[in-house]
C-alpha cells in the first residue's frame, strides 16, 4: 500500500501524473516548449484572466518560496515601501525576505488564530501613505485559516497599492478570480492543489506591474522580469528547467479539467474536510481555529491533554500504517495538522480517522 500524504504539499499524486515524469525531455525540444506555453495559458485560465486582459504567467524553478522571493526581491524598487500582513509562519517568511533584501517595509501583525482585518488594514494604509505594496497570505498553512483577500484587494485598489498574494496552498483548490480580487502578483506552486509534483513555482502577474520590475531585481536567478522576458521571447527558460516536473504538471492540469475543474476539486476537498472534522470530533480532538475562519485546505488539531500522548509516537505509528500527517507550526500551543488536499478521497480520510482511533486505543488515550 502506498503512503497517503495528508499534508499541505508535497501531496499524494495520481499514478498517471507520476508516469508523465518518466520520459526524458530535452529543454529545447519542440514538444517541451509547447508544454511551457500550454501551462502558462492554462494557469491564466484557472485564475479567470488572460493575456488579452493584460496578465502573464511566469514559471520560476524551485519551491514556492522561490516564487515568493522572486516577486518580493524584483518588484519593490528603492523608492517603494512594502506592507506585510502577517498572522503565521508564512507571513513571517516574507518579513525575513524583506530584511535580507533590505527593503523598506512595515509589518501589520495579527494573532495566529485571527484573520487579517480589512478595517485595521484600511486604517494602517491611511496612516502610512508611503506604502506602495501590500503582501498577504491567502491560505495561511500555519493554521489553515483563509484571509479575506478580496476585501484587502479592494482596499489596495482604492488606495493605489500593488497587491501581492501568496496563494501557495489554495490556488487550484478554491475558486479565485485574480482580476476581481485586484491582485497584481499571485504566487503558487506545482505541488499543491493542482496536484503536480515538486519542481517549480509560478507567478500570475498583471503585465503592467510586471514590466515595472525591469532592471529592479536584486538577484540574477530570481529576476522575475527577465524570467518572463525569456519565456515570452524564446519560449525557453534562462537556466535549466525542471523538465519532468513540467511534463507531470501538464498531466495534472488535464486531470483537474477531467475532474470538473476547480469547482469539483474544491467540492472534494470540502467533503474530505467534513469527514475529517466529524471523525476527529468523535475521537475527542479539538480544532485550533474558530470554524468561521477555517479554510478547507488544512486543519490544525490541538494535542490531547492526556499525559500519555506523544506526537512523535503518534506520527510514527500513523506513518507505519502509511498515513503521513504534518507537525504543528504554532508559536503558542501544541498542535498537529492534517491536510485535505491532493489525490485523497473521503474514503481515505475515513481510513485515516480509523487508524487514529486504533492508535489512541493502543496508547490507552481516551
Amino acid at each position: 500500500m502506498k503512503k497517503l500524504l495528508f499534508t499541505p504539499g508535497p501531496l499524494s499524486t495520481s499514478r498517471t501524473v507520476k508516469e508523465a515524469a518518466l520520459e526524458d525531455m530535452g529543454s529545447r525540444d519542440e514538444a517541451f516548449i509547447e508544454t511551457i506555453q500550454y501551462i502558462r495559458n492554462a494557469l491564466l485560465k484557472l485564475g479567470h484572466v488572460s493575456k488579452e486582459e493584460g496578465y502573464e504567467t511566469v514559471i520560476v524553478q524551485g519551491s514556492g518560496t522561490f516564487g515568493i522571493e522572486s516577486v518580493i526581491s524584483s518588484t519593490i524598487t528603492p523608492g517603494d515601501h512594502l506592507l506585510i500582513l502577517s498572522n503565521g509562519a508564512y507571513g513571517e517568511r516574507i518579513v525575513k525576505m524583506a530584511v535580507i533584501h533590505k527593503l523598506p517595509h512595515s509589518i501589520l501583525q495579527f494573532e495566529e488564530d485571527e484573520i487579517t482585518s480589512p478595517i485595521t488594514v484600511a486604517a494602517f494604509l491611511t496612516a502610512h501613505p508611503e506604502i506602495t505594496h501590500v503582501a498577504c497570505i491567502h491560505s495561511e498553512t500555519t493554521t489553515g485559516l483563509f484571509n479575506p483577500i478580496k476585501e484587502i484587494g479592494a482596499l489596495c485598489a482604492s488606495n493605489g497599492k500593488t497587491f501581492i498574494v501568496d496563494a501557495m496552498s489554495s490556488f487550484g483548490g478554491v475558486e479565485l478570480d485574480i482580476k476581481a480580487c485586484n491582485i497584481q502578483f499571485l504566487v503558487s506552486s506545482s505541488n499543491k492543489c493542482i496536484e503536480g509534483i515538486p519542481g517549480f513555482a509560478f507567478v500570475i502577474a498583471q503585465r503592467d506591474a510586471l514590466q515595472k520590475a525591469k532592471g529592479q531585481a536584486r538577484s540574477l536567478s530570481l529576476d522575475l522580469y527577465d524570467q518572463w522576458y525569456g519565456l515570452e521571447t524564446s519560449g525557453q527558460f534562462r537556466f535549466t528547467p525542471p523538465t519532468l516536473s513540467l511534463m507531470a504538471f501538464r498531466q495534472a492540469l488535464k486531470e483537474l479539467e477531467e475532474e470538473g475543474g476547480i469547482p469539483a476539486r474544491e467540492k472534494r476537498y470540502r467533503t474530505n474536510k467534513s469527514v475529517l472534522d466529524s471523525g476527529m470530533a468523535a475521537l475527542g480532538f479539538s480544532q485550533y481555529l474558530n470554524p468561521t475562519i477555517q479554510g478547507h485546505i488544512i486543519t490544525s488539531f490541538l494535542y490531547p491533554t492526556h499525559p500519555a500522548f506523544n506526537f512523535e509516537t503518534f506520527y510514527r505509528k500513523l506513518s507505519d500504517r502509511n498515513f503521513v500527517i504534518y507537525p504543528g507550526k504554532l508559536s503558542k500551543t501544541n498542535a498537529f495538522r492534517i491536510g485535505n488536499i491532493g489525490q485523497i478521497f473521503p474514503e481515505d480520510v475515513q481510513a485515516l480517522v480509523q487508524a487514529i482511533g486504533e492508535i489512541l486505543k493502543e496508547e490507552k488515550i481516551s
